[in-house]
């Protein structure tokens, strides 16, 4: 009789907190690698440091100037001359838009200064710059 209890036949189950485990494991993973991906669409230019930096909590409108005195809107080449354009187009959709004007570190102080100024003869009533940590010696 006990050869009875032995062949006796166990029932599948799905075993739920593993499958639990898994899915918030792929949603931490999704998380952290979106994270990583939202700072690599910008123009690369080498910023100067700053003690004092601040991350925005919206979506500004990227105004960068390389190196080799280029001007680029987000990710569209612009020259000086048809940057109002652009700006009075992002200010009518939003009178609060905010800029952020990036600059590299090799840029000449005058350009950077010209474009800061062509900015506010816009409108434009929240302008940033761009700076990178500096780091500690």
């Amino acid at each position: 009789m006990k050869f009875n209890k032995l062949r006796e036949r166990k029932t599948a189950r799905i075993m739920v907190i593993p499958m639990i485990d898994i899915i918030f494991f792929l949603l931490v993973f999704f998380m952290m690698s979106t994270l990583y991906m939202v700072e690599q669409h910008t123009i690369p230019v080498n910023l100067p440091y700053a003690f004092a930096n601040e991350k925005e909590q919206f979506e500004p409108l990227a105004i960068t100037i390389t190196a080799q005195g280029s001007i680029f809107v987000n990710q569209t080449e612009v020259t000086l001359e048809v940057l109002p354009t652009y700006i009075a187009v992002e200010l009518s959709r939003n009178p609060q838009t905010k800029v952020v004007l990036r600059g590299d570190r090799q840029v000449e102080y005058g350009k950077v200064i010209g474009l800061l100024d062509q900015l506010k003869r816009c409108g434009v009533q929240h302008i940033s710059v761009a700076t990178e940590v500096k780091p500690w010696r």
